[in-house]
């Protein structure tokens, strides 16, 4: 008997487990056309939404992934949403946690600064972005096959906007072990000096094989943080305490800054030039659930239109969660409507609407018509843009928008003429219940 597959939104088949967490699952996964492994976190949206601050949370996660493209950052490729779930479409690292390494007994000095330089260039990468990740540690950082460092888990990272007025951080989140001391004293902090204190944690545990600050008592390590009271092991380098000492600092203006680690000459030995980060991800998809995972065995996908890329539907289609804010650029100016004609209905219809309204049609392609008006208006030539996105097997979105010309010809002209232009094959208008017509 053949066994079942799950295929998610026609691009990915989803596999075995690797891990679960209260809230989410991730599936180790392959993109289906050119065969890239990935990793696919499964997030239940009735679950978040009942938790305080979980909706909040998991858009700044994507806010803050889609800001830090770096070679040493986990990729997030997309990520998608159904009525009941949100995919994170992400990099798949198969080398597991530098934890796991370290777990099995410190590293050689050479390894250690290898992974360091890397954990540095992504930090600063991220910092030069506003974003402060606010809960580095071993397990959160992982290993590509090339053993190349990878940060993972922005879940408690922060951004500018979530600053205080009197600009720090009051939030204490982080691993106890791993936190700075001003982040314990609840009076206010930087997130970039916090996450260079994690870092000096981090070189030390992969010089030692275990932690500076450790106790049984909670409290008393508390206190050993505030005090910087820890000691070297023997086998350490003159060079790596120093760093190290400069790292873990308690007052954090006292603290060594990133342009000043990367001059340090420990730091600087055998470093190469970091590679430039690529563009930001791809724009989020919305579907159905029900197409979104299926038993496809071996068929290609079908040449359809794209999937709606928009967030206002979100809020619609389940409570709280719109990242419209996220994603979208200024707006076009335009209007949308749902139908439940064929798509190639529709793009029939609206060319012929433009070719009655005595406007230049330009030929169909990728479900998208443009039409431009015959003579000049007041800032030139009118030309408007119909895009159609399907969103179910009986429901289609119909966008349009403004190409060039002048903003209140094209209201008018849309208003007077395509409007009533289109009656029969519309289903609803933006303006009217989109969520009764996607869940009738």
């Amino acid at each position: 008997m053949e066994e079942k597959r799950n295929i998610l939104f026609g691009k990915y088949e989803m596999g075995r487990l690797l891990g679960k967490g209260t809230f989410a699952k991730v599936y180790y996964g392959k993109e289906m056309v050119a065969g890239e492994s990935v990793a696919i976190k499964v997030i239940n949206k009735d679950q978040v939404v009942k938790k305080e601050g979980m909706m909040e949370q998991i858009k700044r996660e994507i806010s803050v992934m889609r800001l830090v493209r770096h070679p040493n950052v986990v990729e997030l490729k997309e990520v998608m949403a159904t009525k009941t779930k949100i995919f994170f479409i992400m990099e798949y690292v198969r080398g597991g946690e530098l934890f796991a390494k370290v777990a099995r007994g410190k590293l050689k000095e050479d390894s250690a600064r290898n992974y360091f330089q890397q954990l540095i260039s992504a930090v600063d990468f991220c910092h030069s972005r506003g974003v402060s990740h606010r809960d580095l540690k071993p397990e959160n950082l992982l290993l590509d096959e090339n053993e190349n460092l990878k940060i993972s888990d922005f879940g408690l990272s922060a951004l500018p906007e979530q600053l205080r007025n009197d600009g720090l951080l009051h939030t204490q989140c982080g691993t106890p072990a791993y936190v700075a001391p001003e982040v314990l004293k609840r009076k206010g902090y930087d997130g970039s000096k916090a996450d260079i204190w994690s870092c000096g944690v981090i070189l030390y545990v992969l010089l030692a094989g275990f932690l500076p600050f450790q106790d049984e008592n909670l409290m008393r390590m508390y206190s050993k943080i505030f005090k910087s009271q820890f000691e070297f092991p023997l086998w350490f380098s003159c060079e790596s305490k120093r760093l190290i000492s400069k790292l873990l600092v308690p007052d954090p203006d006292r603290r060594i800054t990133i342009p000043a680690i990367m001059r340090v000459p420990w730091f600087r030995k055998g470093i190469t030039r970091p590679v430039r980060p690529v563009a930001a991800i791809e724009i989020i998809k919305e579907t159905t659930q029900s197409e979104a995972v299926g038993d496809n065995h071996d068929r290609a996908p079908p040449k359809t239109p794209s999937f709606f890329n928009a967030f206002q539907l979100i809020a619609s289609m389940s409570s709280g969660f719109d990242l419209s804010s996220l994603f979208e650029e200024k707006r076009k100016v335009g209007s949308m409507f749902t139908s439940r004609c064929a798509v190639a209905s529709i793009v029939a219809k609206i060319e012929s609407v433009a070719k009655g309204l005595s406007f230049r049609v330009a030929k169909a392609k990728d479900f998208k018509v443009r039409f431009e008006a015959p003579i000049d208006g007041r800032k030139g030539r009118l030309a408007v843009t119909a895009e159609v996105f399907e969103v179910a097997p009986e429901v289609a979105i119909v966008q349009f928008s403004k190409s060039a010309g002048d903003t209140l010809e094209y209201a008018k002209f849309f208003e007077d003429s395509v409007r009533p232009a289109l009656k029969d094959i519309v289903w609803t208008w933006q303006d009217d219940s989109i969520c009764n017509a996607l869940d009738g």
